[in-house]
């Protein structure tokens, strides 16, 4: 099992900008594939983006967010640039056993506890 810990949200003023971090310890970090999902209230949990030998986006944020992972400090980070409100939830870093990608929420085994992120117009 990894244990995720995210950080790095908060409030933001459309167009604004907004680094989430997560720190993995506990299992192999580097074989994992890691992925960034959002939850906005009444929605279903979405994928964001995810890494493991490539770097896959959501189409919605695709040329806005840009992630990038550390294997050596086992940290995963999300730079999200030109926010809008609609990317208002709480974001959520999640870990596979493998290195499989996916963007299916019930493929990770490993789920950080959340940060809220929240863009005002």
């Amino acid at each position: 099992q990894v244990q995720l810990v995210e950080s790095g949200g908060g409030l933001v003023q459309a167009g604004g900008s907004l680094r989430l971090s997560c720190a993995a310890s506990g299992r192999t970090f580097s074989s994992s594939f890691m992925g960034w999902f959002r939850q906005a209230p009444g929605k279903e949990r979405e994928f964001v983006a995810g890494s493991g030998g490539s770097t896959y986006y959501a189409d919605s944020v695709k040329g806005r967010f840009t992630l990038s992972r550390d294997n050596a400090k086992r940290t995963i980070f999300l730079e999200m640039n030109s926010l809008r409100p609609e990317d208002t939830a709480v974001y959520y870093c999640a870990a596979r056993k493998d290195s499989w990608a996916s963007a299916d929420y019930r493929a990770y085994a490993s789920w950080g506890q959340g940060t809220q992120v929240t863009v005002s117009s």
